[in-house]
């Protein structure tokens, strides 16, 4: 190897170098981490309602066996459902605040109703009793406590991530690389699709 041959390699390598340390310095693989982390809750958030989304099919026909006389209820719960399925979950709606709240509407409105179809059975002692029926009701349950646990992991994880976003100086980095604020869960919407479907016939 020449000596100007050597000398361009090691100005090449050392701005390399230069170059990993200022990107690591500045933020960026923190960005890059954190960034990962709030996919991989939001992730979990989706496999959650999708959960709840695949146990309610069964939940109506064996409802409608027996609450013949709530047909509303019913359709208003498969509506819901079929809003909250068809809306299309892409990594755009992290970033996208509108698209977002399209989200939280959807669920909100899926959980609403569900809530509304699992007061009813109040009126019918013989749903109440069924197996099938209890076996669906505790599902349900369950899994609107992961819900509840996915989202406040998301939520924290948002959080983490948006302060990296607006504080000095990695928010430099932030404006440079294009790292947007991502948008959470609002406080009237987390109200609204936190209440989980009433689930206590014993009253």
């Amino acid at each position: 190897m020449t000596s100007a041959l050597f000398s361009r390699w090691f100005r090449l390598l050392a701005a390399a170098m230069l170059a990993s340390t200022l990107l690591s310095g500045c933020g960026y693989n923190e960005f890059q981490s954190k960034d990962e982390a709030t996919k991989a809750a939001w992730s979990e958030v989706v496999n959650q309602y999708q959960r709840r989304s695949d146990l309610i099919p069964n939940l109506v026909n064996t409802v409608k066996g027996y609450a013949t006389h709530e047909q509303s209820t019913l359709e208003a719960v498969t509506k819901a459902r079929a809003a909250a399925t068809s809306f299309q979950i892409t990594p755009a709606v992290l970033n996208d605040p509108a698209a977002f709240a399209k989200f939280q509407q959807v669920q909100g409105e899926l959980s609403n109703a569900l809530s509304r179809l699992m007061a009813v059975s109040e009126n019918y002692p013989n749903l109440k009793a069924d197996t099938s029926f209890r076996d669906l009701q505790s599902q349900l349950e369950g899994t609107e406590n992961r819900i509840t646990v996915a989202r406040q992991r998301y939520i924290a994880a948002v959080q983490d991530y948006n302060v990296t976003v607006r504080s000095f100086p990695t928010n430099i980095t932030a404006k440079i690389f294009g790292y947007q604020p991502k948008p959470s869960f609002t406080v009237e919407n987390e109200h609204a699709i936190s209440t989980a479907p009433k689930v206590d016939f014993g009253k």
